[in-house]
């Protein structure tokens, strides 16, 4: 079987890496989001941070909070940095994500914002629990051991 040509368009612009470490992601979601088009030419020179950021259900719509994206120099009229931007999901997807946050106690954590096949920006987002100290560690444990388990492995070869 034929391999698909990799896309050239895909590219991360930024990843929350500190999200999978903070919080137990139970389940991940790809959604579209508004921008000006000074903060589009802004992502593509690489100059955002959704380390900080969350998404939240408010009035009927998805938010995306506290994400950076830098000003664009050479715009006309620039943005606000750190302003809310709307999130574009299904209505269904919308309803499910409130019953997750109202309902069960989850938060909504963005964990990569990229632009996909077609050149769009998307952001996925997940549902997610916040860890507790004892379960970092516990995880971290488990990383550690299957790190050290494969050298073995390659070591005994």
């Amino acid at each position: 079987m034929a391999k698909k040509p990799e896309n050239k368009n895909y590219k991360v612009i930024a990843e929350n890496r500190r999200a999978r470490y903070d919080y137990a992601i139970e389940d991940d979601l790809e959604v579209g989001i508004m921008l000006t088009g000074s903060e589009v030419k802004s992502l593509r020179t690489g100059q955002s941070n959704i380390a900080d950021s969350y998404a939240s259900v408010d009035d009927g719509e998805l938010w995306l909070t506290n994400a950076y994206i830098a000003p664009y120099d050479r715009a006309m009229f620039t943005h606000e940095e750190r302003r809310k931007r709307k999130l574009l999901v299904s209505r269904r997807e919308l309803a499910r994500l409130w019953n997750a946050t109202k309902r069960e106690g989850m938060t909504l954590v963005p964990l990569v914002m990229y632009f996909n096949d077609r050149g769009l920006v998307k952001l996925k987002i997940a549902t997610a629990k916040g860890k507790k100290n004892h379960d970092k560690r516990q995880t971290e444990a488990k990383r550690d051991w299957g790190r050290q388990k494969q050298r073995l492995l390659r070591q005994g070869d």
